[in-house]
């Protein structure tokens, strides 16, 4: 079996940021949150990255991570483009917003030859996080296994005071396995506690405590060619239901399967502390957070000289 890879998605438009918020500095020594994550995995045993992101930042990315990167370990990139669709489809117009998380993934069906674990680029995950999805990606014995993993953090640890996130909710059961997980895209803190919306007129208050998924999943390239299979039922439904911002989320296509039997979801638990950068409200918070793990000399002044 070949060496894990390490697939980041930095595709997003970061709308709710109000801007490129992968290419933000936030170390002390002009670090992105991203050079953390990427020397985490690294430290962990990965030694293939490969960067989905969109055109209009691509060389940004190679200049500021990629370059860097490369250095340290075999680097690819892929363009999420909105017209990777499949023959027969079109894209509605005016439509700029990309196809979600699980059309991410699809987009690296000609990259991925081994099992890979999943980030988002704009989350602190911690170095136990990616100790363990490694591990479990070393225990994956076929490219077509259809045992997965994530790793699940606590709720509370992951909301910001400065509006809503969006979350997978989940259900583990008591051998801590995944039964359940459900995409809330309005989770917030409310009367106390925290709570989703749909409309933002009713709230329904979530469990204490509460595990969520930030995106970090461990699989074997099986998943690619089920997003592949399943890529044109959601487009139709798309199409006729939400053309301008419907999207194909990676927690929802496993929720599916889940919930079909067709696969099972090993819930790995971080003991680090999840930081993000959702709104430019949340940077100061996670330079602070980050500058005190240097200064702890959990990471070098310089992560990559």
């Amino acid at each position: 079996m070949k060496e894990p890879i390490l697939v980041v998605m930095a595709g997003g438009m970061g709308s709710r940021y109000g801007g490129p918020k992968q290419i933000d500095p936030v170390g002390t020594n002009g670090e992105i949150i991203i050079d953390f994550s990427i020397f985490d995995a690294i430290e962990a045993g990965f030694q293939r990255v490969i960067f989905i992101t969109k055109k209009e930042i691509e060389a940004d990315m190679r200049e500021i991570i990629g370059d860097k990167v490369a250095k340290h370990a075999e680097v690819k990139f892929v363009i999420q483009d909105l017209t990777k669709i499949p023959e027969g489809y079109s894209i509605p117009d005016g439509r700029t917003k990309p196809w979600g998380t699980g059309h991410a993934i699809l987009c690296c069906i000609d990259e991925i030859d081994a099992p890979f674990a999943v980030i988002n680029a704009d989350d602190y995950y911690g170095k136990d996080a990616f100790k363990k999805i490694y591990d479990f990606l070393k225990t994956v014995d076929s490219n077509d296994s259809t045992d997965y993993a994530m790793v699940g953090y606590l709720l509370e640890n992951t909301v910001t005071e400065n509006g809503s996130v969006a979350r997978g909710v989940c259900e583990v059961n008591e051998k801590g396995y995944l039964t359940s997980i459900t995409e809330r895209t309005k989770i917030l803190k409310y009367n106390g506690g925290i709570a989703f919306t749909e409309d933002e007129k009713e709230y329904t208050m979530l469990p204490d405590p509460c595990t969520v998924s930030m995106n970090f999943w461990g699989f074997s390239p099986k998943i690619v060619q089920v997003l592949k299979e399943r890529f044109p039922a959601f487009l139709d439904k798309a199409m006729a239901e939400n053309p301008m911002k419907g999207e194909y989320l990676l927690p929802s296509v496993v929720g599916d399967l889940l919930q079909e039997g067709e696969c099972t979801v090993k819930v790995l638990t971080s003991a680090d502390k999840w930081y993000g950068v959702t709104y430019k409200e949340d940077k100061p918070q996670v330079v602070a957070a980050l500058k005190e793990l240097k200064e702890a000399d959990k990471y070098p002044h310089s992560l990559w000289d």
